[in-house]
């Protein structure tokens, strides 16, 4: 799997200011026959983003033209119900690399950080300071600092920090998947093996 390196940078952002957001509200099972990583961005949201008839949803945030970027902010709770990837295939596989909420779901944070995009948990009320900035423009451009780890919004230049295991923050910083990372420290475990079998070839 192709992973892109994470690096810092400055997005607006899409407002889905929802909470409890389950996984099959992400992408309906009904769209997980596909084995490959690819499309599921088209039926994100689905059933939100469209009506009975197929037709658009205008007042779905994914369908407004003011909101734009690489950042989905969320309500609390994002990523519960089933344990299915595929959720986090579908948000990467739109465009997004950056989800923001006060809670995820473990399984949905874990299948997240494994396919390239990264959870920021924030607090309540920062949360809530991002969908005010938002609502006041919709525009309004945020900074994610994966190096520091530091999420801002730019406007008023409030900071809050954010927690991400190393492991997996080494991983997204080289756009490595677990294979892509085993593979790049191959010459240390030869090393160790040689050692433990007591050889120097």
């Amino acid at each position: 799997m192709s992973i892109p390196k994470f690096e810092t940078f400055t997005s607006g952002a899409v407002p889905v200011e929802v909470e409890n957001i389950d996984t099959d509200q992400i992408i309906p099972a009904r769209f997980l026959k596909a084995t490959e990583r690819k499309g599921f961005g088209d039926n994100l949201f689905r059933d939100w983003r469209y009506d009975a008839a197929n037709r658009p949803v205008a007042t779905f945030p994914l369908n407004d033209p003011r909101y734009g970027g690489q950042i989905l902010v969320a309500g609390r709770n994002f990523g519960c119900g089933s344990s299915r990837e595929h959720a986090a295939w579908a948000i990467a596989d739109y465009g997004f690399r950056v989800v923001v909420s006060s809670f995820f779901a473990d399984i949905f944070r874990n299948n997240a950080l494994n396919n390239g995009l990264l959870p920021v948990r924030v607090s309540e009320e920062f949360l809530r300071a991002i969908f005010d900035e938002i609502r006041r423009d919709p525009s309004a451009q945020f900074t994610v600092d994966l190096d520091n780890q530091l999420f801002t919004i730019v406007s008023s230049g409030a900071s809050t920090p954010f927690e991400i295991d190393a492991y997996k923050k080494r991983c997204l910083q080289n756009g490595y998947d677990d294979v892509d990372y085993l593979r790049s420290i191959s010459a240390e475990i030869e090393s160790y093996e040689r050692q433990r079998c007591g050889t120097t070839e």
